[in-house]
């Protein structure tokens, strides 16, 4: 393999993919804040169902925390993956597995994150060095 070989098409998708799965993560948080936070207006003042509302805002936003967290390990796994191509296989496991559960915390990126982080983490996995 040459030094400057690398899996490009794979860490360009796959940092594209990490990107919209952290957008996807925070988007899910803002909006678990502004539920939680404006619940009982929202509701007319009601107790019971401002405070579940409130509650529902808390998941929400943990929810969202859960996919910035996967967003950031599957742009770093893309980072990784560019300056250690040799270790495709490892990268590219993480970049598929996280780009999957993504769709619980980060929304799957806008499901377009999830089919991009899919697609490149394939990539990376079957991506072969020249013999040269």
């Amino acid at each position: 393999m040459s030094s400057s070989e690398k899996p490009t098409i794979a860490f360009i998708l796959s940092l594209i993919a990490g990107v919209l799965i952290l957008v996807g993560g925070g988007a899910r948080a803002v909006l678990g804040l502004v539920i939680r936070s404006f619940g009982s207006q929202i509701t007319g003042g009601h107790r019971i169902i401002g405070a579940m509302m409130g509650m529902m805002g808390s998941g929400l936003g943990l929810i969202g925390i859960v996919g910035i967290v996967f967003g950031l390990i599957v742009i770093v796994s893309a980072i990784m993956l560019n300056i250690r191509p040799e270790q495709h296989m490892t990268w590219g496991a993480l970049i598929a597995v996280f780009s999957v559960l993504s769709l619980f915390g980060g929304a799957g990126g806008f499901f377009i994150g999830l089919i991009l982080g899919l697609i490149g983490g394939t990539l990376a996995i079957t991506w072969k060095p020249s013999k040269s």
